[in-house]
């Protein structure tokens, strides 16, 4: 593509997001914003408005002192799992990373896409507050 309409965001986790619950798929919250070329991220959701294909991209870093043993991230499009991607492994009181991709439909007008998380073994995590660590982004591969 080399000109036009061509949504892109890139949107990271600046306040540590507390309270993941063991064992329960939580939606990671992203409160700041690297860029959103077209206004299509809100609320820790992207909803472009132009149809197409797009390059989706994740990362979350959880920890906590009852730190899971393995923690996975997924894509939820339109409200229900779309793509699960790594199950990181870890140890009690360090971080546990997930990273995935996937190559996503979206029709332009309702379609949504947000981040969730997973950890496994007792207590509870933090998302790990770090534009390395816990990230959100995607652009517009082609247009539908």
């Amino acid at each position: 593509m080399v000109s036009g309409n061509m949504p892109a965001f890139s949107a990271y986790q600046a306040t540590q997001q507390t309270g993941i619950s063991a064992t329960t798929w939580t939606k990671i919250t992203f409160d700041t914003k690297v860029f959103d070329t077209n206004s299509n991220f809100s609320s820790s959701r992207f909803t472009p408005t132009v149809a197409g294909y797009y390059q989706v991209n994740g990362s979350i870093q959880l920890t906590g002192a009852n730190a899971a043993y393995y923690v996975a991230g997924a894509f939820y499009k339109n409200g229900s799992s779309y793509a699960q991607f790594t199950l990181a492994n870890g140890n009690t009181n360090y971080y546990c990373q997930s990273t995935g991709s996937s190559v996503i439909y979206f029709n332009g007008t309702t379609d949504y896409v947000e981040v969730y998380a997973f950890g496994t073994a007792l207590g509870s995590w933090s998302a790990y507050n770090t534009q390395t660590g816990t990230y959100f982004n995607a652009c517009l591969l082609r247009a539908a």
